[in-house]
Parts: C-alpha cells; structure tokens; sequence
C-alpha cells in the first residue's frame, strides 16, 4: 500500500483545529487567516461543483453557474467517482443545496 503523502503530522494538527472549532464564525476566521481569498473561494467553488454533479447537473451547466472551468469540474468528478468520499461524505451532512443550484 503506498505511503500517504499528505497526512503528515502538520496535517494531523489541521484536522485537530478543524474539529476544535464551535460554530462558522469560528471557522471562518480560521479560514481567513490560513488560507487566501481566492483560496477560500476556489474550495467553495468545488463544493459547490461537487452538489451539481452529484445531482446529476451537465457539465456547460455547472461552468455558467458557478464559473468553474472544465479542468475543475472535471477533478471535481473525479474525486466524487475515485476519490476518498469526503465530498460524499460532507453533502450527506449539510443541508440541501441552497434554491438555484
């Protein structure tokens, strides 16, 4: 089995922050100060790519909506058929989508 690259034990600690947090005023001023704008935007972006596929969106579709690119929706697809199930498994989580998408 391969070793995994990515869980490392500064990850590790991300995680442990990510779950200390109460509410999404918390987690928002967390994202504020780790990550970028733009970063911000783009997870949200996938998430919100990852809902339209799931329920069965066209690809043209999603791009007009969210803005996404082929490339994007693309990997996004690609998580949600081969990936881990994070996707899978925060959408069976959070409510439904919010009406338009």
């Amino acid at each position: 089995m391969p070793q995994d690259r990515l869980r490392t034990t500064d990850v590790d600690e991300l995680l442990r922050a990510l779950l200390a947090l109460d509410d999404a005023d918390e987690a928002y001023a967390l994202l504020q100060d780790l990550c970028t704008i733009r970063e911000v935007q783009d997870m949200a972006q996938r998430l919100a790519v990852a809902r339209m596929l799931s329920a069965g969106e066209h690809y043209s579709r999603i791009q007009e909506i969210t803005g996404a690119s082929a490339t994007t929706i693309s990997r996004v697809s690609k998580a949600l058929n081969y990936g881990a199930d994070g996707y899978r498994m925060v959408m069976s989580k959070l409510d439904p989508a919010p009406p338009g998408e």
